[in-house]
Order: structure tokens, then C-alpha cells, then sequence
């Protein structure tokens, strides 16, 4: 049997048909890493046994490498169909499968999520670096030279309200994080496996040519991080557009762009889902506080949120920043999406990567996680309404359990064998040891260090 993964609406209900998109990557696999990794694996196997699929709709499009679709479904095959019919009879276009090049930054994401979380070299080495192989290849080709920097022309960022953009920053940007990581993987291999490097090598026909290659690309990629104020510009030409607050169109019972119209819409700086904000989450540790909290109170007010994945991701921001009560507001926003059917379309299914959305803004937002190669950090903010948060997690065959009690102590306690790295996030990580328990008291200001309690 082929490897399978998990649609859009899961076995829900029948809307997008069962077709497996970016969702799957960037807001599903993160809780099966962290929870049950064997399901983790077996979802990126299937993007594995769609390689060739996705090489041939690189090459088809004039690429090299593997482009993988956009909807996907048994065989890889691009199913994204190039339009629809409104209600009105109007043809309207879909560039998708054409121009949203990012579906290759989520599985390469997903890639190294799951190999960091479980050192599994094992998938590393007959699966997971040719993927990345393969995709850093599509973005060394993909790239353009002009002036003094590598461009990406004719994209679509998640924002799907701008289509056929130029260096859209988030997809240049996890461009770049995707080709380190690939140099970052045969390099690992390379030192580690020298024997099977070398199969590898030959079965890839990678050489130290293309990998300084990609290194450059990473260096030199166009990147508006700091475009003025700290703002950073969407894509080429987005503060060009005519500004448009969204709150002044509260409250509403529509879709904006379906009150503006596609036309007004594509015009103004509108975003339909989180697109820089994206990057305030992924990419993190390549910005400073000031940068993501102006970014975030900037996009904020000109998201419509016309997406299922949006609130969680905002929600997820706005707690790491410590803004609770617009944390909350989202939280509840991603919860009702299904409950309240507060997108219209409930009855297709199950939006199962707003799920998967929900339970990163609790761990990774409310609870401050956040991963690194060295190990675990986090800095948890909880709402006044709750008084404490449990979970736990799965890091590299250890199981770390964690009790948070808001304003008083972070209590650790993991089973497995062997040590682990945990830490406050912003401090050094600390080395334990399993089967002790350990604990991070609140002192009224900040959290304290873990220490082994008596």
C-alpha cells in the first residue's frame, strides 16, 4: 500500500476531496512529531513516495529539483484545478498550483521538525535529505540575479489575496532557512556516515559545488526584513498598495474580499492569512523583539483572516508577546471555527489543520515552547482564566512532562533514558537527567532557572 497522510478535512467530510495541501505540514505534523512521531514519519513518507511526481512538475514548469503539488493527492499529481465557476458564471482563475511555491518550504520544514525532534538518521538517510536535496535544487533554480541580490519572481505567499508576486519575504526567507538546512544535512551525513555518503552522493550526484552554491543563494537571497519603522514589506510593492484597517469593517457577517470584491482586494494591503506573521513564528531567532512586535501590530490590523489557519497562528504571536487578551480573542476564534461554523463550511468537513493550529498556539504560543538542535526552551504566559496547563511531549525518545502553574512554578519530569537539554526561553539551556523531577519557580518578575527539587 502507498504511504498515506492527512487531507485537509481529514475523513471528515468531502470538501477539496481529500487532497493533502501545505496544511499538513505546517499545522498537523508539528503535534504528531511532538506526540506520536511514528504517525510523523509516516506522513512524511508519503511526501517521499511523491518525489518523482513532484520532479516532473519542476521540470514541466522549467525547473530543477522537486516542486511539490499544491493539492495532492495518492500519486503527487498536481490536482489544483486552474479555475472554478462563481455564482455568477464569472470564470475566476486558480494560481495555486502555479505560483504558491511555499507548499516546498512546509514539507522541507516538516522534514527537519521531525528529524530534530527524533534523530531518526535512519530517515534521514533514505528519505528525508533527498527530499531536502531536492527541494533546496528547486530553489537554487527558482532564484533570479539581479542588482546585487537573488530574487523570487512570479510567487504567491500564504496571503492568497496577492497573486503573482515578486520576493515575497516569506517565502524568500524560508527559501533560505530550506537551503542552510539541506547544506546542514549533507554535511551531518557526510561527517556520520561516510559509507553511505558516498551511495548517497552518487545516487543524488551532489556535489560540493552545488551545496557552496546554495550557501551563496541563502546569503544573498532578497529579504526586506527592515523596510522602514521595522515594518517588514510583505512582497515588492506591498506598501504601495492602498491601506485598508480592517476594524473599520466590524462587525461584519461576510468574507472581506467578498465585500470588497477580488479587484478592490488584490489593490490594497489586505491579507487573507498569516504571511509575514508566518515569519514571526517560523523564523524567530532571526528577529528582535521590536521587529516582531511591529510587524505584529502592523499585519494585525489589515488580516481578514479569510483563512481556517489564520486565528491560531495570531493567537500563537500575540501570546509569546505577552498580548493575553488578543491571544485569547483568537484562541476562541480558532476554537469556534468548527463549533460555531464560523466559516460557513462545517459541513464539508472538519478543518483539521485549524486543530492542529489550536494545539500549537496552546503549547508553542500560551506555553512558550520553542525548539532548537541544543533542546527545549520556554516561557509560558497563561491567561488569568486559567490556573495552570498540562501537557507533554516527545524529545528524542524521552518524554517530558510539564505542569505550569500561571504566576507560580514550571514543575519538569521526564521518563526515558539518558539526559536531555531544557531551559527558560532567552537563557542557557540546562542538562538533566531522566527520572528526576525539576522545577522553574515564578519570582514575580520572570522565571527562574530549573533547578532539581528536593
Amino acid at each position: 500500500m502507498s504511504p498515506r497522510s492527512i487531507s485537509a478535512r481529514a475523513l471528515t467530510g468531502t470538501i477539496y476531496k481529500g487532497h493533502i495541501f501545505w496544511d499538513t505540514e505546517m499545522f498537523i505534523l508539528p503535534f504528531f512529531i511532538y506526540t506520536h512521531p511514528e504517525c510523523a514519519r509516516a506522513m512524511l513518507m508519503y511526501r517521499y513516495h511523491t518525489l518523482p511526481a513532484a520532479r516532473e512538475k519542476a521540470r514541466q514548469m522549467g525547473y530543477r529539483g522537486a516542486l511539490f503539488a499544491w493539492g495532492s493527492t495518492i500519486t503527487g499529481e498536481e490536482m489544483t484545478p486552474p479555475a472554478v465557476l462563481a455564482p455568477t458564471g464569472e470564470v475566476i482563475p486558480i494560481l495555486s498550483g502555479k505560483f504558491e511555491h511555499h507548499i516546498d518550504a512546509a514539507i522541507a520544514y516538516g522534514v527537519w521538525s521531525y528529524w530534530n525532534a527524533t534523530l531518526d538518521d535512519e530517515f534521514l538517510l533514505n528519505a528525508g535529505a533527498e527530499i531536502l536535496i531536492e527541494i533546496a535544487r528547486l530553489w537554487a533554480s527558482r532564484v533570479k540575479w539581479k542588482g546585487s541580490k537573488y530574487h523570487i519572481f512570479n510567487v504567491e505567499g500564504p496571503d492568497e489575496y496577492h497573486e503573482d508576486v515578486n520576493d515575497n519575504t516569506y517565502t524568500n526567507m524560508m527559501a533560505a532557512w530550506n537551503l542552510r538546512r539541506a547544506v546542514e544535512a549533507v554535511n551531518y551525513l557526510r561527517e556520520f556516515y561516510p559509507a553511505d555518503w558516498l551511495r548517497f552522493q552518487n545516487s543524488t550526484e551532489l556535489d560540493s559545488k552545488e551545496t557552496s552554491q546554495w550557501v551563496d543563494i541563502a546569503d544573498n537571497l532578497y529579504k526586506d526584513i527592515v523596510h522602514s519603522s521595522n515594518l517588514i514589506e510583505q512582497f515588492d510593492g506591498y506598501f504601495d498598495l492602498q491601506d485598508i484597517d480592517v476594524r473599520n469593517y466590524e462587525p461584519r457577517t461576510a468574507a472581506l474580499d467578498i465585500i470588497l470584491g477580488r479587484e478592490k482586494t488584490a489593490a490594497s494591503q489586505l491579507v487573507k492569512q498569516a504571511d509575514v506573521v508566518m515569519i514571526l513564528y517560523l523564523l524567530e531567532d532571526e528577529l528582535n523583539k521590536e521587529i516582531i512586535e511591529r510587524n505584529f501590530e502592523y499585519y494585525d490590523r489589515r488580516t481578514a483572516h479569510g483563512s481556517s489557519l489564520c486565528p491560531s497562528i495570531y493567537g500563537l504571536v500575540a501570546a509569546r508577546l505577552g498580548l493575553i487578551d488578543i491571544a485569547m480573542h483568537y484562541f476562541h476564534k480558532a476554537g469556534q471555527i468548527d463549533l460555531a461554523n464560523n466559516m460557513g463550511n462545517a459541513s464539508g468537513g472538519v478543518h483539521a489543520a485549524a486543530l492542529g493550529g489550536l494545539w500549537q498556539q496552546v503549547v508553542m504560543g500560551f506555553a512558550g515552547i520553542r525548539v532548537s538542535r541544543e533542546g527545549i526552551s520556554l516561557y509560558p504566559r497563561l491567561p488569568a482564566q486559567w490556573k495552570g496547563l498540562k501537557f507533554s511531549l516527545l524529545w528524542r525518545n524521552i518524554r517530558l512532562y510539564f505542569e505550569i502553574e500561571r504566576d507560580r512554578q514550571i514543575k519538569l519530569a521526564a521518563k526515558g533514558e539518558g539526559k536531555f537539554k531544557v531551559g527558560v526561553y532567552g537563557r542557557a539551556l540546562k542538562e538533566f537527567m531522566t527520572g528526576q523531577v525539576y522545577a522553574a519557580i515564578w519570582d514575580g518578575n520572570t522565571w527562574c532557572d530549573f533547578v532539581e527539587m528536593d
